[in-house]
């Protein structure tokens, strides 16, 4: 069954097609959440008649409720002509409580301020206090009454969000799916194609969601612009609101100034995102006071307001810009360098319990948007604030062991991490050892990628370094997760010293070296890899190689075949001949295509003193074999690399800058 299918099957009415957010929302400055709401009570099924009618309603609804800003004064008209009116606006509340003392609702794009909002409303709904604004559908009347003060009331009012969800319904039917499609899935959901993302790429994208699954956590991004940062703060949840970094205070965060000490963001929201948060502009100072109210709160959860303390659940969210590439922050400052200098401060930053490469994220495209059936964002939102409740990071348990050297706040940070990857992936808790490794991997990365910057921040946390890795209980393996940065950065340093080497002209022959069996992990979009540095010095000397790969079959892949070849005559004697065979396969109807290929590589490389000769026989196993004494088990054969993106890209002509798929790659001894 297509995973569509199975989608419309388990979730009808919990999914909407993704395309049509973007078909409705035109120019109009709506959260996807409103639009989704909507499309999800017209059009949640897969009937191309029901689509049609049910975009159009929704424009209807758009073009005749929702309120912009422009014609807000011919909406007034119209309210005040029919005596009331459905609309669709952003309205906060307040306490008049010098004179009036009653509850008064501000209205975003309508432009009115002050009109009274009945009590029960407000208690119904006391997330209309928070300052952050609620989109609503309400009802606006109005009085033609000669001895009011005020002739805008608030009649009906409704919060835009799915009324009811069934928590385990959601858990028992993950069953049904399984880990690639239940991703897939999510990231339709967050309106992102999943076949533009490699694995790495998805738990990228879907950390973001972290915050929204896990009370307390803070979470940081920064990376270049246009990769979609902020978008899931603002557009995927009515339970998060999103400021400018630059627009925050002690009063609006915790102690709202314009109630008489009213609570702030933190007291109403599950998430508060800051955007934009880089160093100051104009020369506005961090209001250090800020850092410390945040910084504690960060670790207690909890903040004071006068002599009281108040406990909050909102998770706190970074997003910003980097100002230099990661080879240069990583010589020169550290991953940290472009936020406010108030907050680069060990005490604060060691409160972040993640820190995603946003340099990692590819600047977002048309084509990488979802036309296909996710949640609804308002019905994933639901869950997600249900799944709040629970703690899954006891799952490690019984899998593995951190390390003692491990602070207690690295190891709340994994730990929360990994609890919020799996309510994410696997909310049925159903997961293999593999499985569990893989998630716990990438929460310490979030982790480490912290610390190693505090080491170069603050000189007190030197003084106490502290080891990243696990013992894995079954087998007793210790392992050390590295950042994906750190490993890149190395290969960068190393290529760059064998062109200083090759380029000498003074050159010394260096010793033979020292050949082990071992085994090879490569990360998604790891980079710094080419065959030469995971074949060279194997199959130096071999007069006889044989590659077995039936997946030879693409262009891309006759390609890579190629670079093979040119790296076996780069990596031989001048007068050596080296006998290449090719074992793999293809369809029938395409067979005759990839003999085509084969014939035009066996004439090309000739020149490079390699003779290639082919054979197509079906099997299952991947690997190289040489007459030196070495086989080379390869994961993935050899397409290990990803797509290279657009016309002209450096990776097309230098392998060591492309990134690769994950894969692992055997050394062995015969």
């Amino acid at each position: 069954m297509e995973l569509k299918d199975k989608i419309l099957k388990h979730f009808e009415g919990k999914v909407v097609r993704k395309d049509l957010t973007a078909l409705v929302k035109g120019n109009n400055p709506v959260p996807a959440y409103v639009l989704e709401y909507l499309l999800g009570q017209h059009c949640a099924i897969d009937d191309e008649e029901i689509i049609k009618t049910g975009v159009e309603t929704v424009r209807n609804i758009i073009k005749n409720n929702y309120v912009h800003r422009s014609d807000a004064e011919l909406v007034k008209a119209r309210i005040r002509n029919s005596g009331s009116y459905k609309i669709i606006d952003k309205i906060n509340v307040s306490l008049n409580d010098t004179q009036a003392n009653m509850y008064e609702a501000d209205f975003a794009n309508l432009g009115i301020r002050k009109v009274p909002i009945a009590d029960q409303m407000v208690l119904d709904n006391p997330k209309l206090l928070s300052g952050g604004g609620v989109w609503c559908i309400l009802t606006v009347g109005y009085s033609h009454a000669d001895d009011i003060n005020m002739r805008w009331l608030v009649v009906d009012l409704k919060p835009i969000q799915v009324a009811n969800i069934n928590l385990q319904e959601y858990i028992n039917l993950r069953s049904e799916f399984t880990t690639d499609e239940w991703l897939d899935l999510l990231m339709h959901s967050i309106g992102l194609n999943p076949e533009y993302f490699n694995k790495r790429d998805k738990f990228i994208q879907l950390s973001r969601l972290i915050p929204h699954v896990e009370n307390n956590y803070n979470y940081i991004e920064l990376g270049p612009k246009g990769t979609g940062k902020s978008h899931v703060f603002s557009e995927l949840s009515p339970h998060g609101v999103l400021v400018s970094g630059g627009d925050v205070s002690k009063a609006r965060l915790f102690v709202n100034n314009t109630g008489k000490g009213a609570i702030g963001l933190v007291g109403y929201w599950d998430v508060v995102a800051l955007d934009e948060f880089e160093q100051e502009k104009g020369g506005k100072r961090t209001d250090g006071d800020l850092v410390k109210i945040m910084q504690n709160y960060m670790a207690n959860q909890s903040f004071n307001r006068g002599k009281e303390t108040y406990q909050a659940t909102a998770s706190m969210a970074f997003v910003g810009n980097t100002k230099h590439n990661v080879p240069y922050m990583l010589k020169n400052s550290h991953l940290f360098e472009s936020i406010p200098e108030g907050y680069i401060k060990g005490a604060f930053l060691d409160r972040m319990h993640m820190y995603v490469p946003g340099w990692e994220v590819s600047i977002l495209k048309s084509a990488v948007f979802s036309t296909e059936y996710g949640f609804i964002v308002d019905y994933l939102a639901e869950i997600l604030r249900e799944l709040r409740k629970s703690d899954f990071s006891t799952l490690l348990d019984d899998t593995i062991r951190l390390d003692g050297s491990l602070t207690t706040r690295d190891k709340t940070a994994i730990r929360k991490s990994f609890s919020g990857l799996v309510k994410l992936i696997y909310p049925h808790q159903d997961l293999t050892e593999k499985e569990v490794l893989e998630l716990l991997d990438f929460s310490i990365e979030g982790r480490k990628r912290v610390k190693d910057q505090l080491y170069i921040i603050d000189e007190t946390f030197r003084s106490d370094p502290v080891e990243f890795k696990y013992t894995i209980l079954s087998s007793g393996k210790e392992v050390f997760p590295e950042t994906l940065e750190n490993l890149n950065y190395r290969a960068e340093v190393e290529v760059r010293e064998e062109l200083n080497e090759d380029n000498s002209e003074a050159r010394i022959e260096k010793p033979r070296l020292n050949l082990e069996p071992h085994e090879v992990e490569i990360k998604d979009n790891q980079t710094g890899i080419s065959f030469k540095k995971l074949f060279g010095n194997y199959l130096k000397g071999a007069n006889n190689i044989t590659i077995q790969d039936p997946y030879i079959r693409m262009y891309y892949q006759f390609n890579n075949l190629l670079e093979f070849c040119v790296m076996l005559g780069n990596n031989k004697e001048p007068d050596q001949e080296i006998n290449l065979e090719v074992v793999t396969w293809n369809h029938e109807e395409y067979m005759s295509d990839s003999i085509g290929f084969f014939e035009e590589l066996v004439l090309s490389v000739q020149g490079l003193g390699i003779n290639l000769t082919y054979k197509m026989e079906q099997h299952h196993d991947r690997f190289i074999a040489s007459d030196n004494g070495w086989k080379i088990n390869l994961g993935r054969g050899l397409d290990i690399f990803e797509k290279i993106e657009g016309r002209f890209n450096v990776a097309e002509l230098d392998q060591n800058r492309r990134k690769c798929k994950e894969c692992h790659i055997t050394y062995l001894k015969i």
